[in-house]
């Protein structure tokens, strides 16, 4: 049963990092650009986060629904091995 929920976890990370490192990274540019030019408007910060992210989700979201539903099927097949 642990060996599930690691696998679980593992999913999720693996899932997650994509689409978080591409925001961060997209963050980190935007934070360089603000403080070198002094432009501290909101927008500019979460614009460009929101079509990297979305671009990241549209590019990876066939793989990432791909790992979600093979981890499903796994789960739906060996389910009777998993309540012993």
């Amino acid at each position: 049963m642990e060996a599930l929920a690691r696998d679980a976890l593992w999913l999720v990370l693996l899932i997650a990092v994509p689409p978080l490192a591409a925001g961060l990274a997209v963050a980190f540019a935007v934070s360089l650009f603000q403080a070198a030019t002094q432009i501290l408007e909101p927008t500019l910060s979460f614009v460009p986060k929101l079509i990297v992210v979305t671009l990241v989700l549209a590019l990876l979201g066939a793989w990432m629904g791909g790992q979600l539903a093979d981890f499903a099927r796994m789960l739906l097949t060996d389910f009777p091995a998993l309540l012993e």
